[in-house]
């Protein structure tokens, strides 16, 4: 079976409890829920990741490379600061799906700058827990 590499960046592990009226009342036992059950539908397993850590999610980036098909990112506050995070993708060579909650867009400046867009496959942002769902859709189609 394929395998895509679920990866969530740092303080999504508090999804449900921090700031509910931005990030929504979905915890990322949802969202791995959620990935698990839509990529199941595909004929994909999912490893799920979540660190506050750079360098454990730049492991788990590495050892993607062997069993993986895709990952699905949400890189939370390193989207606009990890040079490593986007060199470690683009090392693998795997299509990546960004995810953002929330539209970066329409919030304070720093959030509109992102390493990752330039070199993922896709970017979905402001669709809440569903674009998880939009991700695992479009790296399945990906990769075949």
């Amino acid at each position: 079976m394929k395998r895509l590499l679920l990866l969530n960046g740092p303080n999504l592990n508090l999804l449900g409890t921090r700031e509910p009226a931005i990030y929504g009342h979905e915890t990322l036992d949802d969202v791995v829920a959620l990935v698990t059950n839509t990529a199941a539908e595909l004929g994909f397993e999912v490893r799920a990741v979540q660190s506050n850590h750079e360098g454990a999610l730049i492991d788990a980036i590495h050892e993607a490379r062997t069993d993986c098909a895709g990952i699905i990112l949400n890189p939370g506050g390193l989207t606009h600061t990890s040079i490593a995070l986007r060199d470690a993708l683009t090392g693998v060579q795997l299509p990546v799906a960004e995810v953002h909650l929330t539209n970066v867009h329409a919030r304070e400046e720093f959030r509109h700058h992102s390493y990752i867009s330039p070199i993922a496959s896709c970017t979905i942002v402001g669709a809440g827990v569903q674009g998880y769902e939009f991700a695992v859709r479009r790296l399945a189609r990906l990769a075949g």
